[in-house]
């Protein structure tokens, strides 16, 4: 769930996300700066609310964190003060978990920026997002065999899709680490951008996405994660469904008118 070098702080009290409307974005901030972004009770379910409580008018979601890393994954210091750590780890890998499933069912895509180190929980929280920015210092570490501890939060899931079984075994059994090049490689992330220049390349591209035809991109979206879990024969079937919805749809209305007319389409009038 962590990574075992976090100095998580004690208020329980504290917010620990930070949420704002910013034009078409619902921008969502992991504000735990001293602790890494370190997860712990509160984090979880406040980034569950989070998502659960996005404006209707928004259209695109850019998620971001303060301070130098992203997320280092889990509050170790609390699992080490847990008086049960199994009932405690348990619980909180159940919050988490329900944090990661409002995100997957976000009716908008969502864009991460990440930077600095992600680790443990971290991992399956990059993987869950639709687009992810990554900067260029970045390093994605699981950690997990460092606390003794096998993944959660869908890291080894994400790993594995992305990098496949070997790699991934190679990574999670040394405690090993990707450099944000091997992550893009490996397509874990999507960008690779300058440090300085993350926050405006993950802002630009949050707006442009949020700019676009939003239902067809979640149904483009839906169409990505299933490939995996269907034949071909089955995926064509999905995607006639769904093109055909589109078509329906006053987005993809406005996207053939906007053709014809030779301009450009504004699908936020849909």
């Amino acid at each position: 769930m962590g990574d075992p070098g976090t100095d998580p702080g004690t208020d329980p009290g504290a917010d620990r996300v930070r949420t704002e409307v910013d034009g078409d974005l619902w921008r969502i901030t992991l504000a735990r700066p001293d602790t890494g972004n370190a997860v712990d009770p509160a984090l979880a379910r406040q980034l569950a609310a989070a998502f659960a409580d996005r404006p209707e008018g928004t259209r695109a979601v850019l998620l971001l964190a303060d301070g130098p890393r992203f997320c280092v994954g889990g509050d170790v210091r609390a699992f080490a003060g847990a008086g049960d750590p199994g009932d405690f780890v348990g619980r909180l890998a159940a919050d988490w978990h329900a944090a990661l499933r409002a995100l997957l069912a976000c009716p908008v895509p969502v864009v991460a920026g990440v930077h600095g180190a992600v680790a443990g929980a971290g991992v399956g929280l990059l993987g869950a997002c639709d687009l992810v920015v990554c900067a260029r210092s970045t390093v994605v570490r699981p950690a997990y065999a460092a606390l003794g501890f096998s993944p959660d939060g869908g890291s080894s899931w994400v790993l594995a899709r992305s990098l496949g079984q070997a790699r991934t075994l190679d990574l999670l059994l040394t405690a090993g680490g990707l450099t944000a090049e091997e992550a893009r490689d490996a397509g874990l992330v999507a960008r690779v951008v300058d440090d300085d220049a993350l926050r405006d390349e993950a802002l630009a591209v949050a707006r442009g996405v949020a700019a676009g035809p939003v239902r067809a991109l979640v149904r483009t979206r839906q169409l990505v994660r299933g490939a995996a879990a269907r034949g071909l024969v089955e995926h064509l079937d999905e995607e006639g469904r769904l093109i055909a919805e589109s078509a329906a749809d006053a987005e993809g209305r406005e996207g053939v008118r906007a053709f014809v007319e030779k301009r450009r389409p504004d699908f936020r009038a849909g």
